[in-house]
């Protein structure tokens, strides 16, 4: 399913590739999942960058998970950071 991903489809899109038009009864189910991951795999064209996702990161101060296109730290422990420094205009 990562390669799913990494080609920016949607949960969505993966949702409906794995559920569409099942038969019935499921005999195999791994292999009906290993064969429709494969089969309706997206063609690889990237989404404009308007439509990327920003990627998760965990913060290096707190480990909290946030959206940021580069590592490092979440809003909140910038601001502490920020809260900590000496005045320098003073």
């Amino acid at each position: 399913m990562a390669a799913w991903f990494e080609r920016d489809a949607s949960p969505a899109a993966v949702r409906k590739a794995l559920t569409e038009d099942l038969p019935r009864p499921v005999r195999f189910p791994a292999q009906l999942v290993r064969h429709r991951l494969t089969v309706s795999l997206p063609s690889g064209r990237a989404l404009p960058a308007a439509f990327r996702p920003v990627p998760m990161q965990n913060c290096d101060g707190c480990d909290r998970a946030f959206r940021a296109p580069e590592p490092g730290n979440c809003e909140e422990c910038n601001e502490a950071a920020h809260a900590k420094r000496p005045n320098s205009c003073a």
